[in-house]
């Protein structure tokens, strides 16, 4: 008896230390069981007592559990096998940080003088720069804004899905008075070039908003407006200090800012953007109702049309609301700028939003779409980057589509497969150098090998991303932060081979030959 009662609570810590190790909550362990076999699946009390050692699941039970972790079933019950201790999240974002050395130099004073300065001369207008410090902010923090949450879940009451007409009775029950008007796109002036700009919908302070009438057809831009203009409302007392909400050009929530140099309202206005788009997407995608929506839909990006979101919100509140932290998402437009950039896992940028690089890999899925004649619209990829001496490995879904003034843009969002694969192999790092392997031998892209899909396709059915598998179908690719930095044996189209010589290199030669010297001596 004392034997079966031991080996009960180890059963049920293994449980409980697997699901937490998932970010998964009783609920959500529960419906990922309904999923798969709604006649077994047990109920979130029963769970409970299983992992307080309290029920001995049934053998059909167990093979259910091991179903959803994708662990054998003696696993369970093995005494031999520890149970992971929850993943430590690494630090998010790419680059390291930088010590502020000597310090004197970067006083309050002097970098008040200083940053206005570097960004006149660089050609950054200060949204840019605004931009930059906000995306960094987001990553540092994961993304993790609970007022802003609490807020949209007060106003919203976790309603979901929102209808349009849930929007509108929502901003007249908080005083907000909609005037239509009409404007077709426009040519503004974007950089060298010009770009269709159109005006979706601004505020008038004190309870003005202003909507443009072609929103009326598009139900989930108007959605996402309206929300917006909800959390101008409800965050700033409506006192109108925000940005219009346009698409393309140069008019307000624009990819690239109207002129170089700093204003004072700069990072106000941009700050106040970011938090009433954090509350629009908070507000139409809550996150207990939307996480438990992503389950049934294994975070498949056109299930937002069935809840009229915009891809946009759909990618954007994935990297918020799923258990698995380690994700990424870029919003790109042509020939080359980010518009918008979240890195969870801290994954190099294939470029920036503030110059368009001059020798950007050819082989990242984004950059790849952003030429509509290179292939099909919408897909997945395996990618390998490499770090150091080891390669990293991700998958992601990509997508074409247009803004509102239509124009192009190419929408991202993948994960880090290697803490994935980590926290079920101890054989991750050698699984995935055998893919990056079989790329670099074949040119740079190579199907991946049995041994690593079939680790890839465990991991993909425990993160429940039915787009992962997908990414199978296709040939790993190697990626690179720029391609003059390319580790495949034939660099990147467009490379090239530079005759440049860097100092280090030149010092490491000199004192070589001065050792050289001393041994002869």
């Amino acid at each position: 008896m004392a034997q079966h009662t031991r080996n009960t609570r180890l059963l049920g810590s293994k449980l409980r230390t697997l699901r937490k190790t998932h970010g998964l909550t009783l609920e959500e362990l529960s419906a990922r069981c309904i999923q798969i076999d709604a006649a077994r699946a047990p109920s979130v009390s029963y769970l409970s007592m299983i992992e307080g050692g309290k029920r001995v699941p049934s053998a059909d039970l167990l093979a259910l559990f091991a179903t959803v972790f994708q662990r054998e079933p003696a696993w369970f019950l093995d005494a031999t096998q520890a149970a992971e201790a929850p993943a430590v999240a690494e630090r998010a974002g790419g680059a390291p940080p930088v010590p502020f050395e000597p310090a004197f130099l970067f006083s309050r004073e002097l970098l008040q003088a200083a940053i206005p300065e570097l960004l006149a001369q660089t050609g950054t207008s200060g949204r840019q720069f605004a931009h930059l410090l906000i995306r960094s902010h987001q990553e540092i923090s994961r993304n993790d804004y609970p007022d802003l949450e609490r807020a949209a879940e007060e106003v919203g009451e976790r309603r979901f899905p929102l209808t349009a007409e849930d929007l509108i009775a929502l901003c007249k029950r908080h005083g907000l008075e909609l005037r239509w008007f009409d404007r077709p796109p426009v040519l503004a002036r974007d950089r060298d070039t010009a770009l269709r700009s159109m005006l979706r919908s601004f505020y008038d302070a004190p309870n003005l908003v202003y909507v443009n009438s072609a929103l009326r057809a598009q139900p989930a831009r108007l959605k996402f407006d309206l929300a917006s203009h909800i959390a101008h409302k409800v965050l700033h007392g409506g006192d109108g200090l925000r940005s219009a909400h346009a698409t393309g050009g140069q008019i307000g929530d624009s990819p690239h800012g109207p002129s170089a140099g700093l204003s004072p309202d700069d990072v106000l206005h941009a700050w106040r953007d970011f938090e009433c788009s954090f509350f629009a997407g908070a507000l139409l995608c809550p996150k207990v109702p939307f996480r438990r929506f992503l389950a049934r839909e294994e975070h498949r990006i056109e299930a937002g049309e069935k809840i009229e979101v915009t891809p946009a919100v759909m990618m954007r509140r994935m990297t918020k609301v799923s258990p698995y932290p380690y994700w990424h998402y870029f919003d790109a437009y042509p020939p080359g700028y980010l518009r918008a950039v979240y890195r969870g896992n801290g994954i190099p940028l294939p470029w920036g939003n503030m110059a368009q690089v001059t020798d950007p890999c050819p082989h990242w899925a984004v950059f790849r779409m952003l030429d509509r004649e290179r292939g099909p619209d919408r897909g997945s990829q395996l990618s390998l980057l490499r770090e150091g001496e080891q390669f990293r490995l991700y998958a992601c879904h990509s997508r074409q589509t247009e803004d509102m003034a239509g124009n192009p843009h190419v929408l991202s969002v993948g994960v880090d497969m290697v803490p994935a694969l980590r926290s079920r192999t101890a054989e991750a790092d050698r699984l995935v150098d055998s893919i990056a392997q079989a790329c670099l031998a074949n040119g740079g892209e190579a199907r991946v090998p049995d041994e690593a899909a079939l680790a890839i396709r465990a991991a993909a059915k425990v993160l429940n991303i039915g787009w992962i598998p997908e990414a199978l179908e296709q040939p790993a690719r190697i990626i690179c932060p720029r391609s003059t930095n390319c580790p495949r044996r034939e660099p990147c189209a467009g490379s090239g081979l530079s005759r440049a010589r860097e100092i280090t290199e030149l010092q490491r030669e000199i004192m070589g030959g001065a050792a050289c010297t001393r041994r002869s001596a």
